[in-house]
Parts: C-alpha cells; structure tokens; sequence
C-alpha cells in the first residue's frame, strides 16, 4: 500500500476541454462525456499514468460555436491544464483549433469532419474515421450503395444547412455525384434558424430527383424527417450525411418516419464490428447511462469518447511524457488499440483508412427503445462490404412500406 500513496499524492495530469452539455448537440454531448469520465475511472484504478491520476476539466459549449475560443483560451491560460482535446461536432471543433495552435498543443477532434483542412495543423488528429478525403467519405458509401442498385438512378439532391459540418459534407457530396455520373438538379443550403422544411422539401420534388442527400445536423435532420413523411415525397434513396437519427432519443422521437432513410454511423454492436472492449465498454456504459441522464445505448458516440482518451493516454505512455511536441509526433506514428479498432492516422490527422459506414432504417414500430437496442431488428450496414449486414431496400417506398 506504501508504495500507491507517492502516485496518489502526485499532481494529477489535467485534460481540458468543452463539450455540449446543454442546447441542440447535448444528446451527444453528454454521452460522451460520461464515457470520457468512465476512461478516467479506469485510468485512475490502474495507477493513473506516469505514476499520477488523470483529471478532466471541462466547461458546457452550449452547442454554440462562438463560446468555444473563450473556453480553451481559459483552459490553457487561466487554468493551465497540461492536455486538452476537443468537445464534440465540426461546428465545435474548428473554432477551438486557432487557439490550440497559438498555445503549440497537440489536439484530438472528436467527430469533426474536415475540421483541419483549412489549418494543416501538425499537431492535430481527428477521432473520426472518415480517412484521407473526409468530406467524401462521409456520404460516400451512401453514393456506393445507390450506384449498385439495377437500374441505376440518373439524378441527385444535394442540400443541407449553411454550417461548417453540412458545407464540408455537401462539397464532398458534389465529388461523390461528379465520380458516379450523376446529374445534380437540386443543390441549396438552408439558414441553421430554420423551423419549416416542407418548402425545401417541395422545391426538391419539384426537381424530381432519383436520389436526395441530406447533410444535416440534429434540429434539422429531425425536421427534414418530418417534412418528406409529411408532404409524402419519396425518391429511390435518401439520408447519406444526417447527424441525429445515430441517438435513440431521436430514434424513439420519429419512430417509424424513419424507415427507409440511409445514413451513416461510425459502429455499431453488429457481429461483423465487434472490436476487443467494445461489447464490454458498451455494457459498463450501459448500467451508468440511466443515472447520469444520458443515451441509454451509447451506440454512437460513446465508444468514441472513450476511444479519444485511450488514443491521448497510449501516446503520452508510449513516449513516457505531457509534452506536446512529442504526444504530437506519436500521434502521426503509432498504431493506437482502441474499443472502436486499431487506428493509425495519416494526412491533415484523419484516419489513414477510412471506415465509415451506411445503415439503412427498416421495421420500426411505434416509439419504444428495444427494438433499437436490438440493432439488427431495424438496422442494415449496406456498405461497406466487409461490415454489411444485408441489402439495401430499394427503392425508398419499398422499404417504407416494409414495415
């Protein structure tokens, strides 16, 4: 017992960041955070690392970008924490990436898409696997699936929310189109204030499309959702880059509205994704969700969370050291094991091989949460092949009228 009082009695080593806690990404937000704080559990019943306990400081972003600089400027300067990483969501993590760079830290973003393709920042890398050319990738399975289908479709629809995810998402969306021959007929973004889509809806079906790409964040995919049931527009294919309909709460939300969709996610509890710690991260996560008020699955983004401090907490074992130069430099050269696989990353600190995946929604019933903790009952991976889990239900109005 002696010998544990010296690490005990050391300074903790401290990790800094914002994460949603309140406003429109809290769902997620919140979510990860308790698997971030299940990491430092862990860390700290293991000895902690380098012989001292690990402790997260952390502020509630609100979900709004503005707050972010504010917050890692007080972490850094005022708090002096020796680490930070970033909170969740594009929208949230670039803002945060000029500050890091000013103050030389090494960054991790977590579910950030292309947040350092305007940076190049060295120092950066992305908990996010959408590879090297993420702004594809994100809905890039989503043009496979459609592309494979017999006979072919001819036209797409490409909208989204003027935001930095939804912009990133939809300029990647216009490669996929251009690379898969598709004619574009629609292309528009929307203000992030608006409450009424069935106008964008009808303008889209005035356009006719064989295919629509929605990339959007929670408020606004719930919305779009609503307004395709509700004006009763129904294309081959949709969904590709929606944030939201990945949370059971929004899952429980619409219910059967969103049978048919396709959307991307990161993991799920599938036979053909289950990593060493992953079922047994979910299950611990799992029995502490309902007093902490969180996403009861943790599906989503919790492995990540986690995941995202297993990555910091290798780096600075594997070079026996906070400083961030050398954290940095392990980041862009180690293979780092983690709950959602092994991960390296490559250019601008994405994945070096990406590994996004596209599920189709089918089968919903009514608004209860077993049938989504059963993911394969109302769930499909249809691309990519080496996690599929079924075929796609084409086109979209046979898969609405599955249920």
């Amino acid at each position: 017992m002696a010998a544990a009082l010296p690490a005990r009695a050391a300074d903790p080593i401290t990790i800094g960041f914002s994460m949603a806690q309140s406003g429109p990404l809290a769902v997620n937000g919140k979510s990860a955070l308790l698997a971030m704080q299940i990491w430092q559990e862990d860390v700290n019943a293991a000895g902690g690392l380098l012989g001292r306990p690990v402790k997260l400081v952390y502020y509630d972003d609100q979900s709004n970008p503005s707050t972010v600089p504010g917050i890692y400027t007080k972490l850094l300067d005022v708090d002096k924490v020796d680490l930070v990483v970033s909170g969740y969501a594009t929208n949230i993590v670039a803002p945060a990436i000029p500050v890091v760079m000013q103050h030389g830290k090494a960054f991790i973003g977590l579910f950030a898409l292309a947040a350092n393709s305007a940076f190049h920042y060295p120092r950066y890398v992305s908990m996010t696997p959408n590879g090297p050319d993420a702004k594809a990738t994100i809905s890039s399975g989503f043009f496979d699936a459609a592309m494979a289908q017999n006979p072919k479709p001819q036209t797409i629809a490409i909208v989204g929310a003027d935001a930095e995810f939804s912009k990133n998402a939809m300029e990647g969306a216009r490669a996929n189109a251009k690379a898969a021959g598709l004619k574009v007929v629609y292309d528009q973004s929307y203000p992030p204030t608006t409450t009424d889509y069935s106008p964008i809806v009808r303008a889209i079906q005035a356009a006719n499309p064989d295919v629509v790409l929605i990339a959007s964040f929670p408020l606004d995919s719930a919305g779009m959702v609503r307004a395709f049931n509700e004006v009763g527009y129904m294309p081959k294919l949709i969904g590709g880059a929606m944030v939201g309909p990945q949370s059971p709460a929004m899952q429980m939300q619409l219910g059967p509205l969103l049978n048919g969709f396709t959307d991307f996610t990161f993991w799920l509890p599938t036979k053909t994704m289950q990593f060493p710690g992953a079922l047994e991260f979910v299950k611990r996560y799992q029995a502490k969700a309902a007093a902490a008020g969180v996403d009861p699955l943790g599906y989503y983004i919790a492995p990540w969370g986690y995941a995202d401090l297993q990555v910091l907490g290798q780096a600075i074992t594997d070079t026996k050291s906070i400083n961030d130069a050398k954290i940095a430099e392990d980041f862009h050269s180690a293979t780092f094991h983690t709950v959602v696989g092994d991960v390296k990353f490559g250019k601008e600190g994405e994945w070096a091989v990406p590994r996004v995946i596209q599920t189709q929604f089918h089968d919903i019933a009514g608004n209860g949460l077993d049938q989504f903790r059963d993911v394969e009952k109302t769930q499909t991976i249809v691309t990519p092949a080496a996690y599929k889990t079924g075929d796609l239900i084409y086109p979209y109005s046979k898969a609405k009228a599955a249920h």
